[in-house]
């Protein structure tokens, strides 16, 4: 009875599975060394990664904070659409808690380098984008949370405004007292991100309409007069820095094309501005007294309210045009670019766009621009997806948190070692 005979291998043979089809090594090969490169360089530990977490994380937590607040605010609504932005506030409380704690343990670190990165001209800027998302994350509490908890929590938020209030004004004058006495910026490299210090202000009429909005009257008052004069002056700094981004544009070619999504950011001081204005002045029509400025004559409420809606109107277009001119040099350059975090830009300026289109929609009590507005929305949750699916891409092949790929992290980091090293000598 004759025995299987074993399967025989010579020098030559094609290598077989098991089941006798032939496998190709070089092509295998060839796979694994374009998958794994040999120069390759090796991935950085988990504590080399966190010291390249920078501020410019945050305008993420802009972003999905921002977007919360939208959905809360649409005209036209389905059931589960609260929960869908209940949802986006949970998940970016979680994401702003996860970047605080890593970018504490950076400077943690390298305490040295805090400093600098408050100058630092690739990073600095980002630091008001931290502020901005705490001032998205008290607006959500408020609009999530109000209904759902006690008269506590308008006790709490009326602290919370005033602490947040002085925590921005304190942030406005010394970081750009910082970024003047230590840096000469170049015109030609003048981005609408300079603006990013007076963004919290920016937010601030948004915030401070909604926070009034469960006050007592007396306080109401005040937070809406504030809420005005801190929009005013966020307002008018970004004024400055239009003219200095307009020379630039003028004068100078635009910006290169991964940056190119950093330009929506001129649309957000507009638009949150018409945003914060309507939205004022609907909280002072039912807060002001009659007697308010010694006028009793004179309905203040109907007039502050009418006025901010004339304001509204006058500087919306303002925001569509700078958004189509992004829109348009991005689409332009779209095949060139390569994920940076600029890219968050694409959504969280423009969701003031849409927050001050659908206040408009339903100031005007205008159909077609209340569907403008959601149709914006509907755009804006699909960026944010593909904001979310590259960030994570860029992250697992190495091209954020690695050597040369973090916004010049590495020198603000070496500024901790020479600090280190002269204070030792």
């Amino acid at each position: 009875m004759s025995q299987p005979s074993s399967p025989q291998y010579h020098a030559g043979d094609d290598t077989r599975t098991l089941n006798g089809r032939p496998v190709d090594l070089e092509s295998g090969s060839s796979a694994r060394d374009r998958a794994l490169p040999k120069n390759a360089p090796r991935p950085l530990s988990l504590k080399d990664r966190v010291v390249r977490i920078t501020w410019s994380w945050f305008p993420c937590t802009m972003s999905t904070g921002g977007l919360a607040n939208l959905l809360g605010e649409q005209p036209y609504t389905f059931t589960g659409l609260k929960t869908i932005g209940k949802i986006f506030f949970i998940l970016n409380l979680m994401l702003f808690i996860t970047f605080t704690a890593l970018i504490i343990a950076r400077f943690a670190m390298k305490p040295r380098a805090f400093s600098t990165s408050l100058h630092h001209p690739s990073e600095s800027f980002f630091f008001g984008a931290f502020w901005v998302s705490i001032a998205l994350i008290l607006t959500g509490a408020q609009s999530y949370g109000g209904p759902e908890t006690g008269p506590w929590l308008t006790t709490a938020m009326r602290i919370v405004f005033w602490i947040y209030y002085a925590c921005e004004m304190v942030v406005a004058v010394a970081q750009y007292h910082i970024i003047f006495e230590t840096e000469r910026l170049d015109i030609s490299e003048a981005l609408p991100g300079w603006i990013l210090p007076a963004y919290p202000f920016l937010v601030t009429g948004i915030l401070a309409a909604k926070v009034a909005g469960s006050q007592p009257l007396w306080s109401a008052v005040q937070i809406i007069v504030a809420g005005l004069m801190g929009q005013g002056l966020g307002w008018m700094l970004a004024l400055f820095i239009y003219a200095v981004y307009l020379s630039r544009l003028i004068q100078h070619k635009l910006p290169d094309a991964s940056k190119r999504p950093g330009m929506f950011i001129a649309v957000g001081p507009t638009a949150f501005t018409c945003a914060g204005l309507i939205a004022l002045g609907t909280e002072a029509k039912s807060a002001l007294p009659d007697d308010f400025l010694s006028t009793p004559s004179i309905p203040a409420g109907e007039l502050w309210s009418g006025m901010s809606v004339a304001a509204g109107l006058f500087i919306w277009l303002m925001a569509i045009w700078f958004s189509a001119l992004s829109a348009i040099s991005v689409l332009r350059a779209v095949q060139r670019m390569e994920f940076s975090l600029s890219w968050w830009a694409l959504v969280f300026p423009n969701v003031g766009l849409a927050l001050a289109t659908i206040n408009v929609g339903n100031t005007l009590s205008s159909r077609g621009i209340k569907i403008f507005g959601s149709a914006l929305t509907v755009l804006l949750v699909v960026l944010w997806f593909i904001c979310t699916a590259f960030h994570i891409r860029a992250i697992l092949r190495r091209d954020l948190l690695a050597v040369g790929k973090d916004l010049d992290v590495e020198y603000v980091n070496k500024q901790h070692d020479r600090k280190a090293e002269k204070q030792r000598d």
